[in-house]
C-alpha cells in the first residue's frame, strides 16, 4: 500500500479512515495522540515547529538506541516504534510533514491570539504646582521601529492660542532631556521616542513651551512621572 504526503498528513490530523497499514499505523498513534493533547498546545512557542521537525528528522536517521534500563521502557518504546518505521519513503514525506506542521502550528497561534507579549512600561502622571487638579497616564511599547507612546491627560487646559502648546519629554538621571513629541488636545496622544526606558529613560514630562521661543525646554513642567516595567 503506498502512503502518500496527504496520507499521512490527514491522519496525523486526527482522519482514522486513512489507508494505512497496522504497523505503520501503530507507529503515527503515538504522535497523533501528542499532537491531540491540549496541554501541547498551550502558549504555543514559536519554535515548537522547528524543534518537532528535528525530532522527526532524527528518528529517520538515527541508529537504533541502546537497551534502555527497565524502569525507562515505557518513556522510550513511541521513539522506538517511530525508528522501527524509519523505511526510506520517511525521508521523502519529512519535508510534507513539516509543512502540515507548520500549518498546525500557525492556525492555533492565530486562533488563540497567543504570541510573545510586548515589552512594555507604565507611567502615571502627576500634577505640579503649574496644573493643579491634572493628571494622567501612558504606556510605553517597544517596537521595530523605536517606542510608542501612547498619552492621555486630564486636567490640563487646552493650549491652541498665542503660539502655545506642549511638549512630552523622556529624561534620564543624568538630567538629559529627548523631546518625544508636541500636541495641544491633551487625551488620546501618539508619539515615538527613540531612547529607551531600558537604558534609563525613565521619567516622562509634561512642559508647555511657546513656540516664539527656544525649541529647549521651558522647564514648564506640568505632568510628570516614572516608567516602571509591566511584564
Amino acid at each position: 500500500m503506498s502512503v502518500t504526503d496527504k496520507h499521512l498528513i490527514d491522519y496525523l490530523s486526527g482522519d482514522s479512515s486513512v489507508p494505512l497499514e497496522p504497523a505503520d499505523r501503530e507507529s503515527l498513534d503515538d504522535l497523533r495522540a501528542l499532537l491531540a493533547d491540549e496541554a501541547t498546545w498551550v502558549e504555543p512557542d514559536p519554535a515548537l515547529e522547528g524543534r518537532v521537525v528535528a525530532a522527526i528528522a532524527e528518528a529517520a536517521d538515527a541508529e537504533e538506541a541502546p537497551a534502555a534500563p527497565a524502569q525507562d521502557v515505557g518513556a522510550v518504546a513511541p521513539l522506538r516504534r517511530l525508528r522501527a518505521w524509519r523505511r526510506p519513503r520517511l525521508r521523502g514525506l519529512v519535508p510534507a510533514l513539516a509543512a502540515g506542521l507548520a500549518v498546525i502550528v500557525a492556525a492555533v497561534v492565530l486562533l488563540t491570539g497567543r504570541g510573545p507579549a510586548p515589552t512594555q512600561f507604565s507611567v502615571i502622571l502627576h500634577a505640579t504646582a503649574l496644573a493643579p487638579g491634572a493628571g494622567g497616564n501612558a504606556t510605553l511599547t517597544k517596537t521595530d521601529a523605536g517606542w510608542r507612546v501612547n498619552l492621555s491627560a486630564r486636567g490640563l487646559p487646552l493650549r491652541k492660542q498665542n503660539g502655545t502648546y506642549y511638549q512630552a519629554w523622556l529624561r534620564n538621571p543624568a538630567g538629559d532631556l529627548v523631546p518625544i513629541g508636541t500636541f495641544n488636545q491633551p487625551t488620546s496622544i501618539t508619539m515615538w521616542s527613540g531612547v529607551s526606558p531600558q537604558k534609563g529613560f525613565t521619567t516622562l514630562t509634561v512642559t508647555r513651551q511657546q513656540a516664539s521661543l527656544s525649541p529647549a525646554s521651558s522647564h514648564q513642567v506640568v505632568l510628570t512621572g516614572v516608567a516602571h516595567p509591566l511584564h
